[in-house]
């Protein structure tokens, strides 16, 4: 349903009522809220030029959203030559990363302050505090003890079996704490049992990495499922039926195309 003011209406709420079909036909209430898709410029008049309504989350200046429109082809081609670099490997990962970002802040797609601002310090003090942690495991023997007991139960016979275990795991972790966390946590592991056995790490850690990504089953896996629970009137039970198999049609695809891709052997 659009507006006159070039907005798209894509949800409704009526109280704790969720509205989801037929917004063209529903009438609004008093202390109904709708959720409303547009350019900020649109969404700037609406809060103008209405009395009927409170527009909420619109940003202080509008025109600050997109603080260098005429700079995108730019960044994007510097987003390509990155990637590319990254595909062919003429230059390690790091490097890359870091001539990208170089070249945005050269031709003017960021500058000091708004590249200051984008640091998320949560998460890299997050990481940082939890790598500590990794280390003391490492360093008390922790992790060679998870790893042998990965081991007895699965049997070290069974890449594919540890592999499976593995993504298990690592999954089951990510329904509690960060995925980032889980990865940084459940790498060394990887690496280890890898050892023990006498197999590549490589295709271990790839599958840690994986499942670290698989936070779909519940909407506390990921700040990315929280942010669509509330304007799609989503319940627990809605990601547990949507997440549950989806995740593992991911563990069977990983287990069995990751040791073709990056072999197992040494």
């Amino acid at each position: 349903m659009r507006s006159e003011y070039g907005l798209t209406a894509i949800g409704l709420r009526h109280g704790t009522q969720v509205v989801t079909d037929h917004l063209l036909v529903e009438k609004l209430k008093q202390g109904d809220t709708l959720l409303l898709v547009g350019f900020w410029s649109d969404i700037n008049d609406l809060r103008n030029n209405t009395a009927d309504m409170v527009v909420l989350n619109i940003p202080s200046d509008f025109e600050a959203v997109l603080p260098a429109p005429g700079r995108a082809r730019r960044a994007l081609a510097v987003l390509g030559l990155t990637v590319l670099l990254m595909i062919t490997g003429v230059v390690p990962n790091v490097h890359a990363a870091l001539i990208g970002c170089l070249l945005m802040g050269l031709l003017g797609c960021v500058n000091f302050n708004s590249a200051y601002a984008s640091i998320s310090w949560k998460t890299l003090v997050l990481i940082v505090g939890m790598l500590p942690f990794s280390l003391a495991l490492q360093g008390t023997g922790g992790i060679d003890l998870i790893a042998g007991a990965v081991i007895d139960i699965v049997g070290a016979h069974s890449p594919y079996l540890i592999l499976a275990a593995l993504f298990a795991i690592t999954a089951l972790l990510g329904l509690f704490i960060s995925n980032t966390v889980t990865a940084v946590l459940m790498a060394p592991i990887a690496v280890a049992i890898a050892q023990d056995i006498g197999e590549s790490p490589r295709p271990f850690a790839m599958i840690v990495a994986l499942a670290a990504s698989t936070a779909f089953m519940t909407p506390v896996s990921s700040p990315v499922n929280m942010l669509v629970v509330g304007p799609g009137g989503y319940s627990f039970g809605d990601f547990v039926k949507v997440g549950v198999p989806l995740s593992i049609i991911v563990a069977i695809v990983s287990i069995m195309l990751v040791p073709l891709l990056i072999p197992l052997g040494q």
